[in-house]
């Protein structure tokens, strides 16, 4: 009896190559003088179908360093020695189908060169030891606010910065907007790619700014707003201002019923006084018939043309950190300066540029091509909000307070850190971390806020749930600091106070600063990045303690009968009057096509429709005695007061109701007991509270060692007020 059997063993194709696979082979089994397999003829093996050719690799993107200029840099740093400032350009190339870059807006309609691939450029300039093997392997990106560099670049200025160089610091300027414009060689300029439909012509659509003068004028430049004004505009896509899609209109506060203004009353146009209206046409202006009026705000909507493609520039930041960390040359063999000598990075911002570091952060680019973070550490320095820039026609720069700029992009992110944030108002979730939790790219982070950021620019949320019913707990790798009684900026002291009663109803600035306090903590970030110390824990105002609540909760100390020169004039200051004015939130509906949880998207609707909520606004708590705020980190100046410093100013034009842009203010303390009972003051006076110079001076003293202790003011700056505190006269 014979059985077929089923066996595998490897044939060849008739080109001779063996196949990975096996034929079936029949065979019987069982015959004598043979193995008891005998094979059985088979089918020949069909010819296989020709492989299709291999798909070309997609090109990888290129860098090409440009160093245009090396220089010494003024000053030796303790051990470390001389700097050296280098200038020059990276121009790099983005792939649009790489998914690390399927965020960015329009990119898929950006041209492409030969290679496919996206072109872009981006300014730099890089202060560097000139003996690298005493760098200490931080670099430390500054990003620059509107191209302008605002760190390190004038020891003279800003004597304790010289620290962050005497510990051997890299330090990084590189630009990341793209409508910064070339007007000086010192400004950092970043080209990015305009978006084009598929048949190359222009994309438009609806753009919206507002104009607002600070003086009578007859025309006005574009793109208007109150900090963007002198940014590369959006250009009409018709200067016919009578076609649907454009309009002016005015109202003298954000709530008041817009008033239009005729098409014929206005043009795209530059005029003066030698060229009247309608001027001479102008894509870059607008002309008004009777001019521009400062009680006004004007509102212009048009149809722009040619959006640029601006989140790329949060992709050239990415490559180019990430270039001067790890690479030794750029892709034409042009050597990387300080190759090999770095080993962390920190990114930091302020205030503009800090709110463009969490939206690097929120919309994932602290991943790097290769997957590594791009920074250990990212520190947003006066930054409550997100920067509008991948948005078409976005505008990094915008940005406003309670009159101008209510509804202005920035404003609609999520403001929670952690990835699991909740907004409950708006019914969306996924905090600013939310992805680089998701590609373990998280960076140590700290925010710091001023109070400005609590009253103008709406800083509580990130503090609070939607409703500011409760304290959110912050993720384990973050850190908020809060700077007690301070404005948005300034150098601080008595010297630093400005009177000019016609702007500001009160004394303009705050004595109170942050600055000592920042240099303290940017050490222990590096200390935290670079060595893993605990930074010191979080310092807010917080709902559960009672020191931070609605702005009508508010109780101030009655301040009175007090002036201050305006040149060697005594001008008398107007009795404190609390008037709780604040930026409101609201929720706003910009259109369908819009990403709000991203700041992402194409805008449809301008201006927003308000959707009938507000998220709830926040404010630090006073002390009833002093008026200073009583949570947070309060700096020397805080402890040891010669005044109040408010976090807010009003604006002194009458029935204009707003805050003063990004303005506190300082109301002095009375010297003597009876002086201050005399004008019938409820705060103590500086008499009572340090009897004599000796105790100022001594009070000063402990104040500082104590922040010296607490990791928030270095010994140095600590050294450098209570020399000054010695060498003033507050009291004889």
């Amino acid at each position: 009896m014979r059985e077929l059997c089923i066996t595998r063993r490897p044939v060849r194709h008739a080109m001779g190559a063996c196949s990975l696979g096996a034929s079936l082979l029949l065979a019987a089994c069982g015959g004598s003088g043979g193995s008891g397999f005998v094979p059985v003829a088979a089918a020949p093996a069909p010819a296989p179908a020709p492989s299709p050719a291999p798909a070309p690799a997609p090109a990888q993107p290129q860098m090409r360093l440009t160093i245009t200029a090396t220089e010494d840099f003024p000053g030796s740093y303790g051990s470390v020695g001389a700097y050296e400032k280098l200038t020059g350009t990276l121009q790099g190339e983005l792939d649009p189908k790489d998914p690390h870059n399927a965020v960015i807006q329009d990119l898929a309609l950006a041209p492409v060169n030969a290679r496919g691939l996206v072109d872009y450029s981006a300014d730099f300039v890089l202060l560097k030891p000139k003996d690298m093997t005493k760098a200490n392997g931080l670099l430390r990106y500054d990003a620059p606010n509107r191209g302008n560099m605002l760190t390190l670049l004038n020891p003279t200025a800003t004597p304790g910065d010289a620290v962050y160089l005497q510990r051997g610091y890299t330090v990084l300027y590189s630009a990341w907007q793209g409508d910064v414009p070339k007007s000086s060689p010192a400004r950092l300029t970043a080209t990015v790619p305009v978006a084009r439909n598929p048949d190359g012509s222009s994309i438009t659509g609806p753009y919206r700014t507002e104009l607002v003068p600070s003086a009578a004028t007859p025309s006005m430049t574009l793109p208007g707003g109150v900090f963007n004004g002198t940014m590369i505009p959006y250009e009409p896509a018709s200067l016919d201002n009578t076609q649907p899609g454009y309009s002016l209109t005015r109202r003298r506060n954000e709530t008041d019923p817009r008033e239009p203004i005729s098409p014929s009353q206005w043009k795209f146009a530059t005029c003066d006084t030698a060229t009247p209206f309608p001027g001479t046409a102008s894509p870059t202006s607008v002309c008004l018939a009777g001019g521009f009026d400062p009680q006004y705000l004007y509102e212009l909507v048009y149809v722009a043309k040619d959006p640029k493609v601006m989140g790329v520039g949060l992709a050239a930041l990415r490559d180019t950190v990430s270039f001067f960390r790890k690479r030794s040359t750029d892709d034409f063999g042009r050597a990387n300066p300080v190759a090999g000598r770095l080993t962390h990075a920190i990114g930091q911002g302020t205030s503009q540029s800090g709110n463009a570091m969490k939206t690097f952060l929120h919309l994932g680019f602290n991943q790097a091509l290769d997957g590594s973070k791009v920074f250990d550490g990212i520190y947003a320095h006066v930054a409550a909000r997100q920067t509008n820039i991948n948005t078409r026609f976005a505008v990094p720069g915008g940005g406003g307070g309670l009159r101008t700029d209510h509804t202005a992009f920035g404003q609609t992110a999520p403001r929670g850190l952690a990835a699991d944030y909740s907004d409950e108002l708006a019914g969306r979730s996924g905090g600013v971390m939310r992805r680089c939790s998701a590609t373990g790219t998280c960076p140590k982070f700290f925010l710091g806020l001023s109070g400005t950021e609590f009253w103008q620019l709406q800083g509580s949320p990130v503090l609070t749930d939607t409703y500011g019913l409760r304290d959110l707990a912050q993720p384990d790798n973050a850190r908020i600091y809060y700077y007690a009684s301070t404005q948005h900026g300034g150098a601080g002291g008595t010297a630093s106070i400005s009177y000019a009663p016609t702007r500001n109803v009160y004394p303009a600035g705050t004595v109170v600063h942050f600055n000592d306090t920042f240099r303290a903590l940017f050490v222990a970030l590096e200390d935290w990045v670079m060595r893993g110390t605990t930074p010191p824990a979080s310092r807010v105002p917080r709902i559960d303690d009672g020191t931070l609540v609605r702005p009508a909760q508010l109780a101030f100390p009655t301040m009175r009968g007090l002036s201050w020169n305006v040149g060697a004039t005594p001008t008398a200051i107007p009795d404190f009057n609390y008037l709780a004015r604040y930026n409101d939130f609201p929720l706003l509906d910009f259109g369908p096509q819009y990403v709000p949880q991203d700041e992402s998207g194409i805008a449809t609707l301008q201006p927003p429709r308000y959707q009938g909520r507000s998220y709830a606004i926040l404010v630090p708590q006073v002390d009833a005695s002093t008026g200073l705020t009583r949570a947070g980190i309060r700096a020397v100046e805080a402890q040891v007061p010669l005044g109040t410093s408010l976090e807010f100013n009003y604006v002194a034009m009458p029935g204009i109701v707003d805050l003063s842009n990004l303005t506190g203010s300082y109301i002095p303390f009375h010297k003597t007991r009876a002086a201050r009972l005399a004008a019938g003051d409820g705060r103590p006076s500086l008499e009572e509270l340090y009897g004599d110079q000796a105790g100022y001076v001594a009070a000063v003293r402990a104040a500082a060692q104590s922040l010296v202790g607490e990791r928030l003011l270095l010994q140095a700056d600590a050294d450098a007020l209570i020399a000054r505190a010695q060498a003033s006269a507050v009291l004889p």
